[in-house]
C-alpha cells in the first residue's frame, strides 16, 4: 500500500520553496506516515552512459560543436522564432555573482546550466551574454579590477549534483561579454573558482574539480601567465581529487590558498570525502605548495572524514581566513586563522551552522567574510546564515531552521564594492538583494533560468502552462504571462497532467513518483498512490500519463505499468516487471509510457535498461519489441495519432567508442524498426513530439537544442531561432493551437508557433488575439478587451493582400464565412486584429474551400507576438557609441529619449512619425546636448501610442 493523505496547497507551497532541501527533510503529512524523499543521485549520468557507465571525454564537446554547425546551416524561415514562455519570476540555481569593482552598477551572475547574465542596474534586471557559447553550464566568473571589459568564465558547475553536465573549459571576453573565446582546459569538466591577479590580468588561477563521475588527471589548480594562451598544472594531488576553491592574498599576489576535495561519484557507489582532501598554501605564486592540516589546528584526515572545503579571505587583513568544512555529507566545522594559516581555531564551537544544514553540505561549501569587518561572516548551505561576532553566535539562520524568507540552497554571495551592506545572494531560486547586510531581502523579479524536467498543457486553456522543475516544485501560469508563474506542488517537480475538459483536476508529482491530485485547481492536494507497491523501484522522473481516450484513466510506471480507471483513487498493475532487474545497479524502472491515441487498448512502454514493450489488449499481454534497438536508456516513445502501429522511440547516451543512433521508427508496432537518426548530432535525446497535423514531422529535444525532420528522418535541421543551445527535457504540441512548447533544463520554457499546415485536408481555422500576443512578450497584462476589430484579407498568393471584410467580435467569438470563394480553390487568408488600445496581432493560414465554401475563424491558432519592442542596445557597455533598435507594429508618432539615473533628460534621439517595421538609431555618448557625457548607467525610453518600454545601458569610459 502507498501513502494516501490530503495536503493543502499552502503545505506544498512551503515544500516547494524548500526545493532541493525537500529531498532530505522528513515531512509529516496529515493522516499518513512520514515519507523521506531521496538525496540527489546519479540518475542523469547513468541515463547518458548506460551500459558502459562512462563516455568518451570529448563526446559532449563534439556533439555540441556538431549542433552549432547544424544551426549555422539551418533555414530559420521554415519554423521561425522561439518565444520565451517563462517563468521569469521563479528563478533557478545561481552559482556565482560578481560586482565590477570599477563600475559597481555592472554585475555578473552565473546560472548553473543557463549561462552568464549581466546587470547594468546593480542587480535589478539581467540580460544573458553567454548564449553563443557552446557550454552553458557554468562554475565561476572572474573580473579584472584594472580592466572592466575583461572577463573570465570557468564552465562546468562544480557542485556536482546528479543533473550536472561537464563544461567546456575556460572562456575569455575582452569586450564585457559581447563575444567570447575558448582558452583551454576543455577536459577539466567542472571548475569551482577562477582568480585573477589584480595587478596582472594575464595571470589567472583556476580551481578545477575535474570529472563528476570518473577519475581524470585534469584536476587541481591551473595557472596561466599569458591570459590563457597556455596553462600549467600548478597543484595536482590525485586523479580523484580536484580543487574546489582558491583564494588570493590581495596585497601579496603570490600567496594563495587552495581547497582540495576527494570526490568519487560512481553509478553504484560514491564517496565525497577522503584523506587527500585539505587546504594547501603557496607563497611563490603556485610554484610550490604546502598542505595545512592537524598541526595547524585543522581537521586531521587520519581520523576525520574530509569532504568539501570552502574558503574566504579578508580583503582588509588577508592574514584572516575562514574555512568551512564538511565530512562528505554533513557540516564538520568552521575554522578561522588570523596569521595566514599558521594557526586555526574552531570559529563555531557550538556547531550552530549545523542547524542550517540538512545532510548534504557538500552541495554548497560557500563562506564569505565582510570586506572590512572580519567578524561578520556568512555561511551558505541549505540555509543562509550570518554571524556578527566571528562565529560565536548566528542570529540569522534563514530558510531552514528559521524563517523561510529566502529560497533555500545557497551558492553565491557578493558585496557591493562601495557599500558592503548591499549584498547580492544567489540560491536555487535565483537572486535576492539586501541593502542591510542580510536583515531584509527583495527578490530579483525576472530571471529565466528555471530547470524543467517535464511540462504539461491544458487542452481547454491554451494559455496555461505547467511544468515540474528542479528545486522549485511543480509550477503553473494561468494567464500565460512570463512573470505570472506560481508553485502548486512541492519537492522537485516532474510529470503534470491536466484534465482536458475540467482544468480544476490536476495530477502532479515530485521525485520518485510521489503523486498528488487536486480537484480544486491546485489549492488542495490528495496523495493518490493506493494500490502501487511501494517496494517496487521508481525512477527519479516516474512517468505518469493520462489516456487520450478517457481522462479518468492514467498510467504509472514502477518496474511495471499500473493503470487507474477512476481518477487515481485506486491503481492496479497491468504488466509484469518490464525491466531486466540488473543486480547492483540503480536501473530497472519504466521511463516512458505512451498510450496510442487511435486505439485505447494499445500501450507502449520503455525502460531505463533498454527494453521497449507494447500491449495490444489493454495490458493482458505484453510483447518485448526492442530486438535490434540500442542497449541504452529509453527516454521517450510517441505514437502516431492516426495509426497505432506507427511509433517513434528516442534514446539517451553519450558516445563511448563508435557513433550510435538515437531515434527509431516502426510502422508495424515494433516488429521492425528503422533508424531515422540521419544527420542528427551524436547527442542524448530527452524529448520527442509528433506534429498532430502531419505525423511525418518529428520534433526532438536534446542536451543541446531542438531539431525537426519533415521527411521521416532522412534529414534533420535545427528547429527555430531565438533559443540558446540548451538542454531540452520535454516537448509537447498543444492539440488545438499548434503551438510547440519546450521545457528546457536551463532557461525556462519556450513556445514555437508552428507554420500552418497546407493542402486540401489542412485545418482551416485562424485567429489573432492581441491580448495573448502582448503577454507573450512579457508586457503588463492589461484587462482583456471586450471587443476586437478583425480585418480579414484574402488572395490566391501569399501573403494575402486584398481586404475582404472587417468585423467586430469578442476575443473568442469570431466566426466568419467567405461565400465568394471558388470551390476547391486554395486561398491564403490573413487576419489583423486590433484591440481598443490600438495593439494588433497577426495570424495567417493557407486554406482550401470546402464545397460549401465556408472558412471558420476561431480560437485555434494564437497570434505571433506583437511587434512593438525596444531592443537592448549594442554594444552594451559601450564607449563612446552604441546602436539602439526598435520595431513598430504600425506607423505613428514615436519618441526615443535617453535619461540619466536621476531622471534628467540627456538627449532625444527620435521625435516624429515613423513607419511600421524596425528602425536603428546611433547614439554618441560623448554628446549631451553639446556637453560631455560621463560614465554611468543611462535609460532609453521608447514611447509609441499608449505604450512605453525602457532599457538600461552602461557607458563605460
Amino acid at each position: 500500500m502507498r501513502l494516501h493523505s490530503r495536503l493543502s496547497r499552502r503545505t506544498f507551497g512551503l515544500i516547494a520553496t524548500l526545493g532541493l532541501a525537500a529531498s532530505v527533510l522528513v515531512v509529516s503529512f496529515p493522516d499518513g506516515p512520514e515519507r523521506t524523499p531521496k538525496l540527489p543521485n546519479q540518475f542523469e549520468w547513468i541515463k547518458r552512459t548506460y551500459p558502459h557507465m562512462q563516455a568518451d571525454p570529448n563526446a559532449m564537446g563534439q556533439a555540441v560543436e556538431a549542433a552549432r554547425s547544424m544551426r549555422q546551416r539551418r533555414n530559420p524561415s521554415d519554423y521561425g522564432e522561439w518565444h520565451d514562455a517563462g517563468p521569469l519570476n521563479i528563478g533557478g540555481r545561481i552559482v556565482d555573482i560578481e560586482f565590477d569593482s570599477a563600475l559597481p552598477q555592472l554585475v555578473y551572475a552565473a546560472a548553473a546550466t543557463g549561462g552568464v547574465f549581466r546587470s547594468t542596474d546593480t542587480g535589478l534586471s539581467w540580460t544573458p551574454i553567454f548564449d553563443d557559447v557552446a557550454a552553458l553550464t557554468v562554475g565561476d566568473i572572474a573580473l579584472v579590477p584594472s580592466d572592466p571589459m575583461l572577463l573570465y568564465v570557468g564552465t562546468g558547475e562544480a557542485n556536482g549534483g546528479h543533473n550536472n553536465m561537464p563544461g567546456g573549459g575556460m572562456y575569455k571576453s575582452t569586450n564585457a561579454g559581447l563575444s567570447w573565446d575558448s582558452i583551454g582546459l576543455e577536459n577539466t569538466a567542472s571548475i569551482g573558482r577562477v582568480v585573477v591577479d589584480p595587478r596582472d590580468s594575464d595571470r589567472v588561477f583556476v580551481a578545477a574539480v575535474g570529472s563528476y563521475f570518473s577519475p581524470n588527471p585534469e584536476r587541481g589548480v591551473y595557472r596561466t601567465t599569458n591570459g590563457g594562451e597556455s596553462w600549467e598544472q600548478s597543484l595536482f594531488v590525485s586523479d580523484s581529487t580536484g580543487a574546489i576553491d582558491v583564494v588570493m592574498d590581495p596585497s601579496q599576489n603570490d600567496i594563495l590558498y587552495a581547497a582540495m576535495w576527494e570526490r568519487v561519484r560512481r553509478p553504484n557507489s560514491s564517496h565525497l570525502y577522503g584523506p587527500t582532501g585539505g587546504i594547501h598554501k603557496t607563497t611563490d605564486g603556485g610554484n610550490t605548495w604546502t598542505e595545512l592540516g592537524a598541526a595547524q589546528g585543522l581537521p586531521d584526515p587520519s581520523n576525520t572524514r574530509i569532504g568539501r572545503i570552502g574558503l574566504t579571505i579578508h580583503q582588509a587583513n588577508p592574514n584572516i581566513l575562514y574555512a568551512l568544512y564538511n565530512d562528505g555529507a554533513n557540516y564538520l566545522g568552521l575554522f578561522r586563522t588570523d596569521d595566514g594559516g599558521e594557526n586555526w581555531v574552531d570559529a563555531d564551537p557550538s556547531d550552530r551552522i549545523a542547524e542550517g544544514t540538512a545532510g548534504f553540505s557538500w552541495y554548497f561549501g560557500q563562506v564569505r567574510v565582510h570586506p572590512t569587518n572580519p567578524d561578520i561572516v556568512y555561511a551558505l548551505d541549505v540555509a543562509f546564515m550570518r554571524s556578527t561576532n566571528g562565529g560565536a553566535t548566528w542570529p540569522i539562520i534563514d530558510g531552514y531552521g528559521g524563517p523561510e524568507i529566502l529560497h533555500v540552497d545557497h551558492h553565491a554571495l557578493a558585496f557591493h564594492p562601495e557599500n558592503p551592506a548591499f549584498i547580492l545572494e544567489g540560491n536555487d531560486g535565483g537572486i535576492n538583494i539586501s541593502t542591510n547586510g542580510g536583515e531584509d531581502w527583495t527578490k530579483v523579479a525576472e530571471l529565466p533560468i528555471t530547470q524543467f524536467y517535464e511540462i504539461g498543457l491544458d487542452a481547454s486553456h491554451p494559455e496555461r502552462l505547467y511544468g515540474g522543475t528542479q528545486d522549485n516544485g511543480t509550477l503553473r501560469t494561468v494567464s500565460g504571462g512570463l512573470s505570472s508563474w506560481e508553485a502548486i506542488f512541492g519537492g522537485d517537480g516532474f510529470y503534470v497532467n491536466v484534465h482536458p475538459t475540467n482544468p480544476n483536476i490536476i495530477y502532479a508529482e515530485s521525485q520518485f513518483g510521489f503523486l498528488g491530485k487536486s480537484i480544486d485547481g491546485g489549492d488542495d492536494w490528495e496523495i493518490v498512490l493506493d494500490g502501487i507497491d511501494e517496494e517496487e523501484p521508481t525512477n527519479w522522473s516516474t512517468p505518469v500519463v493520462m489516456s487520450p481516450h478517457d481522462p479518468d484513466v492514467l498510467y504509472y510506471g514502477t518496474d511495471r505499468v499500473y493503470r487507474t480507471t477512476n481518477g487515481a483513487s485506486r491503481w492496479k498493475s497491468i504488466s509484469p516487471d518490464l525491466s531486466d532487474g540488473l543486480p547492483n545497479t540503480r536501473l530497472g524502472t519504466v521511463t516512458t509510457i505512451a498510450p496510442a491515441p487511435s486505439r485505447a487498448d494499445v500501450i507502449y512502454a520503455g525502460t531505463d535498461d533498454a527494453n521497449v514493450w507494447v500491449t495490444t489488449n489493454d495490458g493482458d499481454n505484453w510483447s518485448r519489441v526492442s530486438e535490434g534497438l540500442p542497449q541504452r536508456w529509453v527516454t521517450r516513445i510517441a505514437v502516431d495519432p492516426g495509426d497505432w502501429r506507427v511509433a517513434c522511440v528516442t534514446y539517451s547516451g553519450l558516445k563511448w567508442k563508435d557513433p550510435e543512433p538515437h531515434v527509431f521508427r516502426t510502422t508495424d508496432a515494433g516488429v521492425t524498426w528503422r533508424d531515422i537518426s540521419g544527420d542528427l548530432p551524436q547527442i542524448p535525446l530527452n524529448a520527442l513530439a509528433l506534429d498532430p497535423a502531419d505525423p511525418n514531422v518529428i520534433f526532438v529535444g536534446a542536451d543541446a537544442g531542438a531539431y525537426v525532420t519533415t521527411d521521416l528522418g532522412h534529414s534533420w535541421e535545427a528547429l527555430g531561432t531565438g533559443m540558446p543551445l540548451v538542454a531540452i527535457y520535454d516537448m509537447k504540441v498543444h492539440p488545438k493551437t499548434r503551438v510547440l512548447v519546450a521545457g528546457t533544463h536551463a532557461r525556462s520554457m519556450y513556445r514555437l508557433y508552428l507554420p500552418p499546415v497546407t493542402g486540401p485536408g489542412a485545418p482551416r481555422r485562424v485567429l489573432a488575439r492581441p491580448g495573448d500576443a502582448r503577454v507573450d512578450l512579457g508586457w503588463p497584462a492589461n484587462p482583456e478587451p471586450s471587443v476586437i476589430r478583425y480585418h480579414i484579407y484574402r488572395s490566391q498568393a501569399s501573403p494575402a493582400t486584398v481586404l475582404v471584410d472587417s468585423v467586430s467580435a469578442g476575443p473568442d467569438s469570431l466566426t466568419w464565412a467567405d461565400l465568394d470563394v471558388q470551390n476547391q480553390t486554395t486561398y491564403y487568408y490573413r487576419v489583423r486584429a486590433v484591440d481598443d488600445g490600438g495593439l494588433e496581432g497577426l495570424a495567417s493560414a493557407e486554406v482550401s474551400a470546402t464545397p460549401t465554401g465556408e472558412v471558420g475563424l476561431e480560437n485555434d491558432v494564437p497570434a505571433p507576438p506583437l511587434n512593438f519592442n525596444l531592443f537592448q542596445n549594442h554594444p552594451n557597455p559601450f564607449n563612446p557609441r552604441t546602436v539602439l533598435r526598435f520595431s513598430l507594429p504600425a506607423a505613428g508618432q514615436v519618441r526615443l529619449t535617453i535619461y540619466d539615473q536621476a531622471g534628467h533628460r540627456v538627449r532625444r534621439l527620435v521625435d516624429g512619425h515613423r513607419d511600421a517595421g524596425e528602425h536603428r538609431v546611433h547614439w554618441d555618448g560623448t554628446k549631451r546636448s553639446g556637453a560631455h557625457v560621463s560614465s554611468g548607467v543611462y535609460i532609453s525610453v521608447l514611447e509609441f501610442s499608449d505604450h512605453r518600454q525602457m532599457r538600461r545601458m552602461v557607458l563605460a569610459k
